[in-house]
């Protein structure tokens, strides 16, 4: 028997105990069951590195704060295991906060290598799924839906990993990724954040990227948003940029959203960058994105609403078709060195882009 085979059962066999909850593996590792009507974060309490929390089928009424490194915790499924908003005990920082599941490290000793998956976070007042000071999360199979502010969100980490989930019916963005959300600061170098194959449906925003760099948002697709993809930046050193948004299918995201202190009202667009530099944007599929937004359009070049200008970004291989007022459109006069090429597309601002 080789020894992934060893694990396999082994992991099995902590699945099906009965009475203990919680069984060895074959390398010391282990998996704490959680059934309908425990508690997921005594399990999460109780874990070491290394270990997997199980959380069986179920609507658990609770929010999870997790500060142990390199831990799993995994649902069955998005549409079986679900963790609404409950009463918050003594000391419950991430539910006084508003949040589902709160996944915290520092500065100085990022929390490293945690897994969120296969499971559903709903209702919450603020973030469905709040991480911050983190090092190589993993976010995959997570449904965010119906939550106040963010669905799933991140700051100040590096490395991480949002694959195959879905964001529904969040009040700002279904996936919000920033250097920091309470100082000023320039971007942030993610170290190569990946943003992949992801379901953004029904938000303000599908996704924003603000003030970070060196971070991949691809294969995902969004429709029935304000907005579909936000690329923000700002003033500050240095700026937002060497990104790369490719191979996203963004369409119909019609839905008309008020002003904010932020960002003025928003309705059909699919690609906004604003302030800027040295990214990349290709092979988008980015379709029937029609609004009165000053940030309406299929690929929307803007300035940002501090001043900063888009420098050197490229714009190239492209289909986008039926956006309106324009498939492309640079409305960045103080742009430099941006760059359009073989798009497909047929109206664009100012002309000559297509």
């Amino acid at each position: 028997m080789t020894k992934r085979q060893m694990a396999h059962l082994a992991c099995t066999a902590a699945v099906m105990a009965s009475g203990l909850g919680a069984a060895p593996s074959a390398d010391h590792r282990t998996v704490h069951l959680v059934r309908p009507g425990e508690s997921i974060q005594k399990a999460v309490d109780t874990a070491q590195s290394g270990d997997t929390v199980l959380v069986s089928p179920g609507t658990y009424h609770e929010s999870v704060r997790i500060t142990v490194p390199d831990l799993t915790v995994r649902g069955f499924g998005a549409r079986r295991t679900v963790i609404e908003p409950g009463p918050a005990s003594a000391g419950d920082v991430c539910a006084k906060a508003g949040n589902g599941i709160c996944v915290t490290g520092t500065d100085s000793a990022p929390l490293t290598g945690v897994t969120v998956r296969a499971l559903t976070v709903r209702g919450f007042a603020k973030q469905g799924l709040w991480a911050s000071g983190t090092d190589r999360l993993t976010v995959r199979g997570v449904t965010a839906e119906d939550n106040g502010q963010w669905g799933i969100a991140q700051e100040r980490s590096d490395r991480g990993v949002f694959r195959h989930n879905t964001a529904r019916g969040n009040g700002d963005a279904g996936l919000f990724v920033a250097n920091t959300v309470s100082a000023e600061e320039g971007a942030r170098d993610t170290r190569g954040t990946v943003i992949s194959d992801n379901r953004l449906v029904d938000n303000r925003i599908g996704i924003t990227v603000r003030r970070l760099r060196n971070l991949t948002v691809d294969h995902n697709e969004a429709t029935g948003n304000c907005a579909a993809v936000f690329v923000v930046g700002d003033e500050n050193k240095p700026p937002t940029g060497a990104l790369t948004v490719r191979r996203n299918y963004l369409h119909a995201n019609n839905r008309s959203c008020p002003k904010t202190p932020r960002l003025p009202a928003l309705q059909g667009s699919g690609i906004v960058l604003t302030g800027t530099e040295n990214s990349l944007v290709t092979r988008n599929w980015v379709v029937d994105n029609v609004g009165t937004s000053l940030l309406s359009g299929g690929i929307v070049l803007f300035k940002s609403f501090v001043g900063a200008a888009n420098r050197g970004n490229v714009i190239r291989d492209n289909v986008a078709l039926r956006n309106g007022p324009a498939d492309l459109a640079d409305l960045d006069p103080a742009g430099t060195d941006n760059v359009f090429r073989r798009n497909t597309c047929r109206v664009s601002q100012p002309a000559g882009r297509c």
